[in-house]
C-alpha cells in the first residue's frame, strides 16, 4: 500500500517512535472506562461482521452463496448438536452475510447425494463417514463445491468441528473453503479447562460461548470455596467468598448447554484422626450427591492439606514435619476423596495438585516421590514450568512463578511425568498458553512463536489434559485461537496460520511487518529475567520512584492495637495503597537493605551464597533492557503495520500495538525503579560531594524518562480497559493510579531532588 493510500499519512515510516505513535492513539482511539471490556464480553454479540467485501475466491476454493444452502441435522440429534448447528447458522448470517436455513430431518442416510447443504452429525447419523475418528472431540470435515459434511465422534466433536469451520472462514474473512478439503482431526487433550477472566463465578452465557469457540471444553469454578457452601479451612476461608450452591447449580446447567464440563475444588484440613476422616468422607459424599453433573474435583494444597496450611520452601516457611511423612498423609486424604467420589460415580475425575511443595530444580526426587504415592485412579495435576532453571551470564536461576520466557517443563515436572508414565497414569498440567503472571496485567502476550514452542512441548510430553491461564483467566485473543488449532492433529503450518491472522488483524500487505514483530517479541520474551507475580512485569508502569518517604495515603495500624498481620495490615501499603502490598516496590528508608538487589535475586531465582556474593542487580537490569530493546525492534514494524491498516481495522490494530508498547514500558519502568532505588541507597551512604552530584544527575534523568513513559502508559490504559486488570487481583492499576504516579514523579523531580541538592 502506498503512503498516499494509508488512512494516516506520514512523511517517513521510520520516524514513528513510541511517543509519536501514542500521540496518534490519543487522537484516534476513544477513552474506555474500567470494566468496559468486561461489559462487552458479558453483553455484546458473540458474532460480528468478519467479511472482507473485497475478498474473491481462488480457483482452489469454493464459496457459499448469499442464499440457497441449508444446514441439515437429524431431528433426534442431541441438544448440543442442535445448539452448534444453530450457532453456525447465526455465524454465517452475521459474520459472513450468508442466509442459510437450519432443517431437521428424520434421516441423513442419503447425505452424500444431496447438494447445497452442510450436513452435520455423528457416525451413527452419517453413514460412510467418520470411520477414522478415534475418541471424544475428534471430528472429520469434507468439503466439495456441492456439499460440506461435518462428522464428530461424539456431540462435542460435532460442536468443535462446526466451530473449526467457522474459524477457517474467519481466517479467510469470507465464506470460502478449500474446494477439496478433507481433514480428520484427533483431539490431543481429554480436557482443556480455564478460569474466568471476568471475576470469581462470573460466567455469563456469552462468555461460555466464547470459551467453547476457542476450543475449551471445561471450566474450573468456585475457586478456593467448597461448592456446597461449607466453610473451608484457613487461610482462605476468612478472606475468600463463600459459594452459593444454587449459583453453582445454575452454572453447571448453563455450561452443559455450551458443551462445557465443570470442575470444582474440595477444601479440607485432614489430620488423619478417625473423626476427621469420617467428616471428610461425609463432605465428599454431600458434595458429589448434591452436584451429580460436576465432572471432577481439584485437590489443590492451597486449601486441601494435611493438618495446616504451609509452603515447603520457595519463599514459604518449612513445615514442622518431614516432607515425606506429610506426603504419605496428604496422598491418603486424596485417596479418601477418590474412594468416595468413584463409589458414587466411577467417571468422576479426582485431580490432586501439590502446588505448594518446593518446585526448585533440586527437588525433582521429592516431587517424583509424592507422585509415586498418589492413588492409581487419580489424575495428577502437574505445574508445568514453575521452577524451570535457566542461566544468565553464568548465574543460574529458576522460574519463581508462571512465566513464558522458558518453554518448560521444569525439572521437577519432568520427573513427575516420568513417574506417571511408568505407572501408566493419565496426567493433566496446569500450564499457561496465552497469558501468564509474567506480564499478568497484560490480557495476552503477543509472542505466538514462543507460545507455539510450548504447545509442541506439551504434545511431546503426552499431557492428557490442561488447566490453562491460571490465574489470568480466559479472554478472546489471537493467541488463544492459535492454541485452539494446536489442540487437534492436522493443524495448518504455524506460519500459514500466523500469516492469515496478521492479514485479518492488520490488513492485506502488512503480513511481513506483523510476522517480523511477533518473531521479535517471541525472542525478546526469552530474555526477561523477572519471573512471577511481581511488581516488575505487572505494576512497574504504575509504581513510583520513591526518593523520600511519602505521606500516608490511608489508615495505618503501626501503633494501634490491631494486628498488623491481619488482612488490612498485610494487604495494603499505606504509602501507596492502590494495589496489593506485594505488588508495590517500596524502599527501605532506614537504608539497611538494598531492596533493589534483593528484588533482582528473588524474582530471578538467583540466590547467591555468602561465599559468592557477586551482585545480581546489574545483570538483572541488563537483561530487562535487552528484552525491552528486542520489543522495540518488533514495535518498529508493528507500528508501521497499524498505521497502514485500512480504516475498518485500524482501531483494533492500534490496540494490538498499544498492548506491546505497554509490555516494553513495563520492562523499562522495572529497570528504572530498581536503578533509581540502587542510586538512592548508594546516595545515602555517600559522603563525597562530587559523587553525590553525579548520582543526583543520574536520578534526575531517570525521573524525566519515567515521566514520559508514564504519560504513554496513561494513554494506553485510558484506551484499553483490559490493561491493568488481572482476575485474581481485580485492577492492579488504573488510569487514576497512573495519574497519581505522575503527580509524585513531578513532585520528586521539581521539589524533592532540588531540596536535597540545596542541603
Amino acid at each position: 500500500m502506498s503512503v498516499a493510500a494509508c488512512s494516516i499519512c506520514f512523511a517517513s515510516e521510520d520516524e514513528w517512535t513510541s511517543a509519536a505513535f501514542m500521540a496518534q492513539a490519543d487522537k484516534l482511539l476513544p477513552i474506555e472506562q474500567p470494566y468496559d471490556y468486561h461489559h462487552k464480553l458479558k453483553e455484546g454479540p458473540l458474532h460480528r461482521l468478519r467479511r472482507d467485501s473485497a475478498a474473491k475466491p481462488t480457483d482452489e476454493e469454493m464459496s457459499l452463496p448469499p442464499t440457497g444452502w441449508k444446514v441439515l441435522i437429524r431431528a433426534d440429534a442431541d441438544p448440543l448438536v442442535r445448539h452448534s448447528a444453530e450457532d453456525l447458522r447465526k455465524y454465517l448470517q452475521v459474520a459472513m452475510q450468508v442466509d442459510i436455513h437450519l432443517e431437521l430431518r428424520e434421516s441423513l442416510d442419503d447425505w452424500a447425494e444431496l447438494s447445497h447443504v452442510i450436513v452435520v452429525g455423528t457416525p451413527n447419523h452419517l453413514p460412510h463417514i467418520g470411520e477414522s475418528l478415534q475418541g471424544p472431540k475428534d471430528y472429520e470435515i469434507r468439503v466439495s463445491p456441492k456439499r460440506i459434511a461435518v462428522c464428530g465422534f461424539d456431540d462435542r466433536g460435532v460442536m468443535f468441528g462446526l466451530y473449526n469451520l467457522e474459524e477457517r472462514m474467519t481466517l479467510r474473512e469470507a465464506p470460502f473453503l478449500p474446494r477439496n478439503l478433507h481433514t480428520v482431526r484427533h483431539s490431543l487433550y481429554q480436557t482443556r479447562m480455564a478460569l474466568s477472566w471476568l471475576g470469581w463465578m462470573e460466567w455469563p452465557d456469552n462468555y461460555l460461548a466464547h470459551l467453547a469457540h476457542d476450543g475449551f471444553d471445561a471450566i474450573f469454578a468456585s475457586v478456593y470455596a467448597n461448592p456446597n457452601g461449607v466453610k473451608g479451612p484457613p487461610p482462605y476461608d476468612p478472606i475468600m467468598r463463600r459459594q452459593s450452591p444454587a449459583r453453582l447449580h445454575d452454572l453447571v446447567r448453563r455450561a452443559k448447554q455450551q458443551g462445557i464440563k465443570v470442575y470444582v475444588p474440595i477444601l479440607y484440613s485432614y489430620t488423619g484422626e478417625p473423626d476427621n476422616e469420617a467428616e471428610l468422607r461425609k463432605l465428599v459424599r454431600d458434595i458429589v450427591n448434591q452436584f451429580p453433573d460436576v465432572q471432577g474435583y481439584i485437590l489443590l494444597t492451597e486449601g486441601f492439606y494435611y493438618k495446616s496450611f504451609f509452603s515447603f520452601g520457595v519463599g514459604g516457611r518449612k513445615h514442622d514435619g518431614d516432607l515425606r511423612n506429610w506426603a504419605r498423609h496428604w496422598t491418603r486424604a486424596v485417596g479418601i476423596v477418590a474412594e468416595e467420589c468413584q463409589r458414587i460415580n466411577p467417571k468422576i475425575e479426582v485431580l490432586p495438585w501439590e502446588y505448594n511443595i518446593d518446585f526448585s530444580p533440586q527437588q525433582a526426587d521429592s516431587k517424583r516421590y509424592i507422585t509415586s504415592l498418589l492413588p492409581q485412579e487419580t489424575i495428577p495435576l502437574l505445574t508445568w514450568e514453575n521452577g524451570k532453571s535457566f542461566e544468565i551470564d553464568g548465574l543460574r536461576g529458576f522460574l519463581r512463578d508462571y512465566s513464558i520466557n522458558q518453554i518448560g517443563p521444569a525439572e521437577v515436572t519432568e520427573a513427575q511425568l516420568a513417574e506417571t508414565k511408568q505407572r501408566g497414569m493419565k496426567v493433566y498440567a496446569k500450564v499457561d498458553t496465552f497469558a501468564t503472571w509474567q506480564f499478568g496485567t497484560t490480557p495476552y502476550l503477543p509472542c505466538p512463536q514462543q507460545w507455539a514452542r510450548r504447545y509442541d512441548a506439551l504434545a511431546k510430553a503426552g499431557v492428557n489434559g490442561t488447566l490453562e491461564t491460571w490465574s489470568n483467566g480466559y479472554k478472546p485473543n489471537f493467541v488463544a485461537e492459535l492454541r485452539a488449532w494446536s489442540c487437534w492433529t492436522d493443524a495448518p503450518p504455524l506460519d500459514n496460520l500466523l500469516r492469515c491472522m496478521a492479514r485479518r488483524e492488520f490488513g492485506a500487505g502488512s503480513e511481513e511487518l506483523v510476522l517480523k514483530a511477533w518473531d521479535r517479541f517471541s525472542r525478546a520474551i526469552q530474555l526477561v529475567p523477572d519471573t512471577g507475580p511481581s511488581m516488575g512485569t505487572n505494576f512497574a508502569v504504575a509504581n513510583p520512584l520513591f526518593f523520600q518517604q511519602p505521606p500516608l495515603r490511608t489508615m495505618t495500624v503501626k501503633n494501634s492495637w490491631w494486628n498488623r498481620n491481619s488482612a488490612i495490615g498485610s494487604l495494603i501499603n499505606p504509602y501507596w495503597p492502590y494495589t496489593p502490598q506485594r505488588m508495590v516496590f517500596y524502599p527501605d528508608f532506614s537504608n539497611r537493605t538494598n531492596k533493589a538487589e534483593n528484588y533482582a535475586r528473588t524474582w530471578s531465582g538467583i540466590n547467591q551464597s555468602a561465599e559468592n556474593s557477586e551482585p545480581v542487580l546489574p545483570i538483572f537490569n541488563k537483561y530487562l533492557l535487552l528484552a525491552a530493546d528486542g520489543f522495540e525492534e518488533g514495535l518498529k514494524s508493528y507500528r508501521k503495520a497499524a498505521l497502514r491498516a485500512p480504516k475498518s481495522k485500524q482501531a483494533g490494530a492500534m490496540k494490538e500495538v498499544q498492548l506491546a508498547e505497554q509490555m516494553q514500558r513495563m520492562l523499562r519502568s522495572n529497570q528504572a525503579i530498581l536503578e533509581f532505588e540502587h542510586l538512592r541507597f548508594t546516595l545515602a551512604k555517600t559522603t563525597e560531594s562530587d559523587k553525590k552530584k553525579s548520582i543526583l544527575a543520574s536520578m534526575t534523568e531517570i525521573l524525566r524518562q519515567e515521566i514520559q513513559r508514564t504519560e504513554g502508559s496513561l494513554v494506553a490504559a485510558q484506551r484499553d480497559s483490559r490493561l491493568g486488570y488481572e482476575c485474581e487481583q481485580d485492577y492492579v492499576y488504573t488510569p487514576y493510579v497512573l495519574e497519581e504516579k505522575l503527580r509524585l514523579l513531578q513532585t520528586t523531580l521539581e521539589e524533592q531532588l532540588p531540596a536535597y541538592q540545596k542541603r
